[in-house]
Parts: structure tokens; C-alpha cells; sequence
């Protein structure tokens, strides 16, 4: 669909942003195409999602330069709003999205890579949030990301340095979870997305809300919001496969999502 390519393979689902020729630049066309395609996956047969950019130099350098450049002050919150709106939406789709970050994720690129639940990048990737060299701030929830992932300390010296970061130290920082050689980094997100997928997908779903509405509210009520989400567990035909099949020491032949 346009700039933005889908491929189903089994329960996983692979998102490429293709706008090699721009270094896969957020313009307000491939983030509708972004908006359409979330929306279009089934997640009754969807189990876990891939995000990546097309071509072997970028998966995302930014939003694109030229269309902001002209922006008045109530365009670029419009512009923001788009962004957020898109980010929010995987951020809180209910099964889990991997990033597959190969090479650029600058400005906007980090911001998407962060709204992902686990980011892996490749050996040459770049990280960062240029924006206050360019006399804006990060607009698609950099400020707030950034500083959840990696502290706020670290968060700030990115942001207010505008200081690009590679591989080994988005690494270091705990800004990824792992750096593949380029060649093996889609490889490597499809088997840790075949991992998650080979999982109870009710259950993986309900980790998912669990942790992110957990870090948004205080302990006591974070632990009665997965006491809840423990609970309803045990309404699922998955549960009693998993145990039966525990208590059985055998291993479940596929959960049915059920």
C-alpha cells in the first residue's frame, strides 16, 4: 500500500516502510499508509508484528524536513498529532511489535522505534534526536519515550546534545535489546517473533497490557491490573491445554488463541 509494504508469514506479520530513496522519511502520505496498514491486520490470526525499513542504509532517518519546513505553529502540532496518533497506535496495539532497526533511526525513526514493545537494530544503525539543531523539539513523543527507555538523565543529553548514537551504545544505554550483522538482523526478529507467536497469544496479549497500563499508574493499583488480567486467564481453553500439558509433561500442540 504506497510507501508501506505488508507480508503475512504464518502468525507473524512483517511492516516495511518503503521510501528508500528518502532514507524511509515520515511524510504525511507514508504515515496514513502506516495508519491503514495497522488497521488492516488481523489480529485473530496475527500473533506478533515486525516493523523494519526498506533498503540497507535506514529504517526511518526522520519526518521528512521539507514538509515541516513550512509548517505554521498550528500545522506542526497537526503534524505532531498525526505522528503521535500513528505511534500511540502500535504502541498500544494489543500483540506485540518487534523493530528491526537497519541503520537510520533519527528524529522521528527513533520516536517509532521506541513505540515498539522490543527494538533490535543492526550493526551499523545510528540512533538519535537531532531535532533541536534544527530549532524544533522532538515531536512524535520523544521527550516522553526516550526518557521511559533509557532514563531521564540519559534522555536529556541526547535530546538537548542532539548527539547521534550508534549500535553499541544504544546497546549499552538499553535503548535495544540486542545488535545483530545486518545480514542476520531480519532473521534474528522473525525467530524471536516465531518464539512469541509459538506462545499462548491471550496470554502474551494480556502481558502486554499488563505491563504498559502498569507503568502509567502507581504499584498497589499496577498489581490489581494484573491480578485481573491473571484472573481472566483462566476463562481460556489455552490454559488448561498449557497446564494439562504441564502436568502431563507434554507440550502443547499450537494454542488456539482461544
Amino acid at each position: 500500500m504506497g510507501f508501506v509494504d505488508y507480508e503475512q508469514d504464518g502468525f507473524v506479520g512483517l511492516i516495511t516502510i518503503n521510501r528508500p530513496k528518502a532514507l524511509n522519511a515520515l511524510n504525511s502520505e507514508v504515515l496514513k499508509d502506516l495508519e491503514a496498514v495497522i488497521d488492516a491486520v488481523d489480529l485473530d490470526t496475527t500473533r506478533a508484528l515486525i516493523l523494519t525499513g526498506a533498503g540497507s542504509k535506514s529504517f526511518v532517518a526522520g519526518a521528512d524536513i521539507g514538509e515541516m519546513s513550512t509548517l505554521t505553529k498550528e500545522e506542526g502540532e497537526a503534524f505532531g498529532k498525526i505522528g503521535n496518533d500513528v505511534f500511540r497506535k502500535i504502541e498500544t496495539l494489543p500483540i506485540p511489535v518487534i523493530a528491526a532497526v537497519n541503520g537510520f533511526a533519527l528524529g522521528g525513526g527513533c520516536e517509532i522505534s521506541m513505540s515498539c514493545d522490543i527494538r533490535i537494530c543492526s550493526d551499523n544503525a545510528m540512533f538519535g534526536q537531532p531535532e533541536v539543531g534544527l530549532g524544533i523539539t522532538p515531536g512524535f513523543g520523544g521527550t516522553q519515550r526516550l526518557a521511559r527507555i533509557v532514563g531521564v538523565g540519559k534522555a536529556k543529553e541526547m535530546i538537548y546534545t542532539a548527539f547521534n548514537i550508534k549500535a553499541d551504545e544504544a546497546y549499552r544505554i538499553g535503548l535495544v535489546n540486542a545488535v545483530y550483522p545486518q545480514d542476520e538482523l531480519l532473521p534474528a526478529a522473525k525467530k524471536m517473533a516465531a518464539k512469541i507467536a509459538k506462545n499462548a497469544p491471550i496470554a502474551v496479549r494480556a502481558c502486554k497490557k499488563a505491563i504498559n497500563d502498569g507503568l502509567d499508574v502507581g504499584m498497589d493499583e499496577a498489581i490489581v491490573i494484573e491480578e485481573k488480567l491473571f484472573g481472566s486467564c483462566f476463562e481460556t481453553e489455552d490454559q488448561v491445554a498449557g497446564m494439562t500439558a504441564f502436568l502431563n509433561k507434554t507440550k502443547v500442540d499450537g494454542f488456539k488463541n482461544k
